[in-house]
């Protein structure tokens, strides 16, 4: 049997082959050198403890396990499933340098197990240990949440406050899970495996750091770059670099803006200027419109009045639409600018909140940054062919459109209607509500009273196809004329005589009697007849005057006429008997002067 050195592994007889050549001394201090070797080494072997991480390196690589040589008499294995990645690809080669813990040495076989993942955990314990002592920055990996935070792997599970998330409080912790992150170790305890990170702590440190720079930079009117931190109601806050900057929503574009979020999200790098900037209390007002000219500076020159525009329904009030017909210009077309002839009640009737319309524009005032606009003014105007078309007396035909209590609108043409007003139905009939003379849809007859453009008014009358009455009334009810008619109407100041259909008169309370009367009422009653005198007449205020105490008196003069006459005629017939009876006298008993 040959013997191998242990350390060297040559035959020991090889060492000793040629002692006859050489020298006795040489051969012996050899042999001392090699045992001191050996000696080392054994020791080496005895340094190894179990527990104690070690360096190795892989020598050899089989489907079970990874062996590493850790300079000990044989080498160490490990499971290689602490070398397989999520997809259980082995992440090792030979000749790759390892961290292992000796976990146990089992002297009956000689084997020597190892643990690669202990072996990490071990050395995790003493990164942050030192990283807590030397005020350092771990990096770990968010890999889930927890109450209260995140769970984070720093090659062991360390929790992460949500309070150390970041500068501002976080509310959707979820999307950070799977981000890798540089912390600060907050506190830890080993015994306990308690590791409390923040990462807020370094990004205050960064923002300080950024703020002083970005301080000493910023003036009013500079355009800088930032990024979207935060997102209101009202406006974004911008982060400069170490300070927010709030960008509102009115300086944002000169357009309408209905909510910063349509335009930006969270994490947007934009370019805004520098409105105002309080060193004192370092707040800083942004604008990004300003980037550009506002567009009312060009708006007279562009829109001028006349020209056809197109945009785009941004909004709906109770009395117009608003159209943008540029981004930053916008126009309302009102109500009454919508059609010639429908009445539009409200914009919704006919236009919605993003449709395309064509306007004309009507006029425009930079200053106010207004302009009105007109859908209707894209067609011919009806009104300017309706007064051609109908000149005023014409007899027109339609149907009754609809009837209200001051009258009854008759459709002329498409979209035009003629109102024929109560007072214009008939000349004498006192109607108090027109539904009492017609109904909806009957076809009647009207003549053209007036055609007012400006105000888009059609009137029409009835009652003028026929002539007034009241025109004929001096002819046929003339001045001292008596009448007789029931008594329509009795109050305080007179009483009212039908003298035909329509045709009333008034007798006053001075013209009933020739004695004194304070008030008719009680005497006369409603239908009783009387009979009274024209003492005036009005056609052109409609009024008639009649005179019950005139009646009278004319029926006392005539009597007293009569009486007179009567007392005449008797005095003359005793004069013309006493003449006849002197005369047959004479003729009986001639005198001398009869006879010659």
């Amino acid at each position: 049997m040959v013997d191998k050195d242990e350390v060297t592994g040559q035959d020991v007889t090889e060492l000793g082959a040629d002692t006859s050549m050489a020298d006795d001394s040489n051969i012996e201090g050899e042999i001392e050198d090699m045992d001191s070797m050996k000696d080392l080494y054994e020791q080496s072997f005895r340094n190894i403890q179990e527990g104690e991480v070690i360096r190795g390196r892989i020598v050899q690589i089989s489907d079970d396990y990874v062996m590493v040589d850790i300079g000990y008499k044989s080498e160490g294995q490990i499971s290689v499933h602490e070398f397989k990645d999520e997809k259980g690809v082995v992440q090792a080669a030979i000749g790759d340098d390892v961290d292992v813990l000796l976990e146990f040495h089992d002297d009956e076989d000689g084997t020597i197990h190892l643990s690669k993942e202990k072996a990490a955990k071990i050395k995790v314990w003493d990164d942050i240990s030192r990283i807590y002592n030397e005020d350092g920055i771990i990096e770990g990996k968010v890999v889930s949440k927890v109450k209260g935070g995140l769970a984070v792997d720093i090659g062991v599970q360390a929790f992460l406050p949500g309070s150390q998330v970041d500068l501002r409080p976080v509310r959707n912790l979820e999307f950070l899970i799977g981000q890798t992150f540089p912390f600060k170790v907050l506190k830890y305890n080993k015994k306990r495996r308690n590791v409390v990170l923040s990462r807020r702590a370094l990004l205050e440190k960064e923002r300080e750091q950024m703020k002083s720079q970005t301080l000493a930079n910023l003036e009013d009117g500079k355009v800088v770059e930032g990024i979207v931190k935060n997102i209101t109601d009202y406006g974004v806050f911008v982060d400069l670099g170490g300070i927010d900057g709030l960008l509102h929503i009115t300086d944002m574009s000169w357009g309408r803006v209905g909510h910063p979020s349509e335009l930006f999200q969270i994490g947007d790098r934009i370019k805004v200027m520098v409105l105002s900037f309080d060193r004192d209390h370092e707040r800083v007002s942004l604008g990004l419109k300003q980037l550009v000219a506002d567009p009312w500076t060009r708006a007279e020159s562009k829109y001028p009045i006349g020209t056809r525009v197109n945009g785009r329904v941004v909004s709906l009030t109770d009395y117009g639409a608003f159209v943008e017909i540029e981004e930053g210009v916008e126009g309302l077309i009102h109500v009454s600018e919508m059609s010639w002839t429908k009445k539009v009640r409200h914009p919704s009737k006919v236009l919605n909140v993003g449709d395309e319309v064509e306007a004309v524009v009507l006029s425009i005032n930079p200053e106010n940054k207004r302009i009105s606009l007109g859908m209707k003014q894209l067609e011919p105007n009806p009104w300017d062919i309706i007064a051609q078309k109908y000149p005023v007396g014409t007899t027109i035909a339609g149907k009754i459109k609809n009837i209200t209590d001051f009258g009854v609108f008759i459709g002329i043409d498409e979209g035009i209607d003629g109102l024929v007003h109560i007072s214009d139905i008939s000349w004498t009939k006192r109607v108090k509500h027109p539904s009492e003379v017609f109904r909806k849809n009957q076809e009647v007859q009207a003549i053209v009273l007036n055609i007012d453009k400006d105000n888009e008014r059609f009137s029409l009358g009835i009652k003028q196809l026929e002539p007034d009455p009241w025109e004929s009334i001096p002819e046929r009810y003339p001045l001292g004329s008596v009448i007789s008619g029931p008594i329509t109407n009795v109050t305080d100041f007179g009483l009212f005589v039908e003298l035909e259909e329509g045709i009333e008169g008034l007798v006053h309370v001075s013209e009933i009697s020739k004695e004194k009367i304070k008030s008719p009422v009680g005497q006369y009653k409603t239908a009783e007849r009387i009979t009274a005198k024209v003492i005036n007449i009005s056609p052109k205020d409609r009024k008639i005057g009649l005179s019950i105490k005139k009646v009278e008196e004319q029926e006392e003069r005539s009597n007293y006429d009569d009486y007179m006459n009567s007392a005449k005629a008797a005095t003359s017939n005793l004069g013309e008997l006493l003449k006849e009876e002197l005369e047959a006298a004479r003729a009986n008993n001639p005198t001398p002067n009869d006879k010659s």
